[in-house]
């Protein structure tokens, strides 16, 4: 490459690098560690608002126009370039030809050089098209010239390595203005330089050429220049679309906001685009979810989720306040794409803790439980009470007393069960309400007299979410068998470990869905036109879940009859003799 093209192209390149830092950084320092100002021009730093589409397409039609405007010249030095290396080859190859003839060598060694030579050079210059052809002695004396006053004059040019014996080029002043000239020797046989011959090129002939060669270069820069604006143009307008017509200062602000919004926000975000692969995740997201450093560009299947929510995050279906339930938190997700109905753009999840909400929803849900077995009771007592005064006021008084003695003995016998066999109070208060709420609904719920619980030192909320949950589904399932209908409960501390056992004469969990007992969604009840995501098939996946929290582990059962067991670690500052 020529050193002016090298030259040039750096220093375009210089400039491009430059005024791409000062379009996209609005005029300022690209960087906090940027102690140079950058200087950009007017327009493109005026007015900060301006977008960036329109900052670089300004930037870019000035670029296009300095490269073109550059290729242009190195086109045209190159051609002038070109005319002249033509133009050295073509007198070269003239006087070489000429000097190597028989002709001029007898000539120019003859009485009357210039009258055999004239002629012919003369003929061969209007043949080649060169501006000259002089044939002239050692000493300089011409034999022919084109203006024949010239003839027997002294030539005037450099003859001295034409003399040495060799051909040279040069760029001359003669008598036709200066020229671009081959001179050659003539040798005799004998190897001595008898004549010299000499053609050349005038320069304005070589201009001649080169300005025809102009406007092909200059259309070729016109064709070149208006590419490359509409492809700026077309390029502006896709950027343009693209960033909204933002301006730089804009997007900076935007993506500051970005990154505070991600870390500042309560709530966990996910953004997975349409090959299902993980784009971004903020702190709180990876919190819920329990993964380790950034899962960017992973696919969903590969961040360790349980099934159901992976479904979810692959079929990327529109969800609103669905709860699902991983190893160790309940979860409220949302999902949708960021525009409506544009499925190709992936979707937008937002995750909600509900664990804590759900524990104080169990524990509301069991005062429910106790206020609806205190108004059953009180409803049961009220039909007994109006049954001993009417007894009464028949005159029946030792039937009202034995009714009423034998009515509070059964009550008194249930109550003392449990409280003589659960010393948990939490656990004992909702083992007396579900026995209420199940008489109230025809079933008999039975403590196993092998049952012994002294206080565990397990929190109450995951021993309420845990024997409340099965206590309700076996009786649902009771509910859903043939008469008797019977809940029996078990449990005891045996090897450092609580022990619960449930029981029901429901028709069981089959075979088949062992696998999916303990997923949320999986339930055997109808779901009554509830939309997923209400609590339908929750119940066994927090048991499951609390179970695993606490390293337990939690079986069922299949066939006729289902029967649950869970088993849970005691905490060590709980001697296993004081749980008993």
């Amino acid at each position: 490459m020529p050193v002016t093209l090298l030259c040039v192209v750096t220093a375009v390149t210089h400039v491009f690098i430059a005024f791409t830092a000062a379009a996209t950084s609005g005029g300022r320092g690209v960087g906090r560690r940027h102690t140079r100002r950058v200087r950009v021009p007017a327009f493109l730093s005026h007015r900060r608002d301006t977008s960036l589409a329109r900052r670089l397409l300004l930037l870019q039609a000035l670029v296009v126009a300095v490269v073109v405007l550059t290729a242009t010249a190195v086109a045209y030095l190159d051609a002038r370039q070109a005319v002249q290396q033509a133009a050295e080859q073509e007198t070269t190859a003239i006087v070489e030809s000429l000097g190597d003839s028989p002709l001029v060598l007898e000539a120019v060694t003859g009485p009357d050089p210039t009258a055999v030579l004239q002629p012919y050079v003369e003929q061969v210059r209007a043949d080649t098209g060169t501006s000259f052809i002089t044939v002239l002695a050692p000493d300089r004396t011409r034999f022919t010239h084109p203006d024949r006053a010239q003839i027997g004059r002294s030539f005037r040019g450099t003859i001295a390595p034409a003399l040495a014996g060799e051909t040279f080029t040069e760029t001359y002043t003669g008598t036709l203005g200066p020229s671009v000239r081959a001179t050659s020797p003539v040798v005799d046989a004998d190897g001595d330089v008898v004549a010299l011959v000499s053609a050349g090129i005038t320069v304005a002939a070589i201009g001649q050429d080169l300005t025809s060669a102009v406007p092909g270069i200059a259309g070729t820069a016109l064709v070149t220049l208006a590419v490359g604006a509409l492809g700026s143009w077309a390029l502006s307008r896709r950027l343009q679309r693209q960033t909204h017509g933002l301006s730089p200062a804009q997007l900076a602000r935007m993506v500051e906001y970005h990154h505070a919004v991600l870390h500042a926000v309560r709530e966990g975000l996910l953004l997975v685009d349409g090959e299902r692969r993980v784009q971004l995740v903020n702190d709180e997201a990876r919190r819920l979810l329990g993964l380790e450093g950034d899962p960017a560009g992973r696919h969903v299947t590969e961040l360790g989720l349980p099934r159901e929510l992976t479904a979810l995050l692959t079929g990327q279906r529109t969800a609103v306040d669905e709860v699902h339930v991983t190893g160790t938190r309940v979860l409220v997700v949302n999902q949708a794409p960021p525009r409506a109905g544009d499925a190709s753009a992936g979707t937008v999840v937002t995750l909600r803790d509900h664990t804590d909400l759900q524990a104080l929803t169990g524990e509301l849900d069991s005062v429910r439980a106790f206020a609806e077995s205190l108004r059953a009771q009180a409803h049961e007592a009220a039909n007994r009470l109006h049954t001993t005064v009417s007894l009464v006021e028949l005159g029946r008084t030792q039937d009202a007393v034995d009714f009423a003695t034998a009515e509070l003995a059964s009550a008194q016998r249930l109550t003392d069960r449990v409280v003589g066999a659960v010393g948990e109070p939490v656990l004992a208060a909702l083992v007396l309400g579900k026995a209420a709420t199940a008489h109230e609904r025809g079933v008999l719920l039975e403590i196993d007299p092998a049952t012994a619980v002294g206080e565990t030192g397990l929190p109450g909320g995951d021993l309420v979410t845990i024997v409340g949950n099965l206590l309700d589904n076996a009786i649902d399932a009771a509910l859903a068998g043939d008469p008797p209908r019977e809940v029996q409960l078990a449990a005891e501390v045996t090897g450092g470990r609580l022990e619960i056992r449930v029981e029901d004469t429901g028709p069981g969990v089959p075979d088949d869905a062992l696998g999916h007992v303990f997923e949320r969604g999986w339930s055997t009840k109808d779901a009554g036109g509830a939309p997923a995501g209400l609590g339908r098939g929750l119940g066994l996946a927090l048991v499951a879940q609390a179970v695993r929290r606490h390293g337990g582990t939690v079986t069922v059962r299949p066939g006729s009859g289902a029967q649950f067991v869970v088993s849970l670690p005691l905490p060590a500052r709980v001697p296993a003799e004081a749980a008993s």
